[in-house]
């Protein structure tokens, strides 16, 4: 028969058991924040992307009725100079 080894291994006392779950708890409620912050943060960083992209739209609308005008114009003027280097 052989003897038990001499090294008992690990001995973890009940109040040390406890003491590890309430930091590991603590640990978790603190992660539970930062996630809570992150997605309101989130939630702020969508809000300001959809007014980026109302604004976008309406710049790019009067980029385009500027093109538009610009081209009713350079028409307009030069079948007015045609006109009058006809004459």
């Amino acid at each position: 028969m052989t003897s038990p080894p001499s090294d008992p291994g690990v001995v973890i006392s009940p109040g040390q058991m406890y003491a590890e779950v309430r930091r590991i708890a603590d640990r978790q409620i603190r992660m539970d924040e930062k996630i809570d912050r992150f997605l309101e943060d989130q939630r702020g960083h969508q809000k300001e992307t959809s007014d980026h992209e109302k604004r976008l739209r309406a710049l790019e609308a009067r980029v385009w009725m500027a093109m538009g005008a610009a081209v009713v114009l350079g028409a307009g003027s030069g079948a007015g100079i045609a006109q009058i280097m006809g004459r």
